[in-house]
């Protein structure tokens, strides 16, 4: 089976994607018992330190290691802020889907539009895969917006197709393809094309 190489990208001067840690994890312990992070993502609870350690050096080397995913720490001047995972990965199609979260303390920076957008251009430029997903709920209106300032198509929306600890939810599917990496993308601010 293919695999992803152990990563480390940087988004800007202030950014960078790297593999998690066993540092990482009361990080992670804390972002997971955020309540607006949980309405979005499924998330064990309790979420225990040896929950989270056991996923930041076991759990995401197996998944890179099998093929089936990458996930790596976001990083804000060095300090962890979030994550972000290749997922679905189909090597014969060359597909995969994207998710991400951002802990409270960077929300509303514009950190995640950049990280999405250098992710999902070094998968299509330097890995060679035809389309990048994201599917999040049309109602995470942040999420959305990663996705639009990141580029992505809007295509439909799958029907029940994903679940939070609330209950089932819509799923907006958006996509990346390489004939989309030379398209200016436009600012849903402001409709200017950058």
């Amino acid at each position: 089976m293919p695999t992803l190489r152990e990563l480390r990208l940087t988004v800007d001067d202030a950014v960078t994607l790297s593999p998690l840690t066993a540092e990482d994890a009361p990080a992670l312990v804390e972002a997971a018992a955020d309540p607006q992070l949980r309405r979005w993502l499924p998330l064990p609870s309790p979420y225990t330190l040896d929950t989270a350690l056991d996923w930041c050096t076991s759990t995401t080397r197996s998944l890179r290691e099998s093929g089936q995913s990458l996930i790596m720490a976001v990083r804000h001047d060095g300090r962890f802020g979030g994550s972000i995972e290749v997922k679905r990965i189909d090597w014969r199609a060359m597909t995969c889907e994207l998710t991400y979260w951002t802990s409270a303390p960077l929300r509303g920076r514009s950190i995640m539009p950049t990280v999405v957008t250098r992710l999902s251009r070094w998968l299509i430029d330097d890995e060679q895969f035809q389309r990048v997903e994201l599917r999040v709920s049309p109602d995470n209106h942040a999420s959305v917006r990663v996705a639009e300032k990141a580029g992505f198509t809007l295509e439909g929306t799958a029907r029940n197709a994903g679940f939070t600890d609330a209950g089932r939810v819509d799923l907006a599917i958006y996509s990346l393809i390489p004939a989309d990496r030379d398209s200016p993308i436009q600012d849903p601010v402001s409709g200017l094309l950058s």
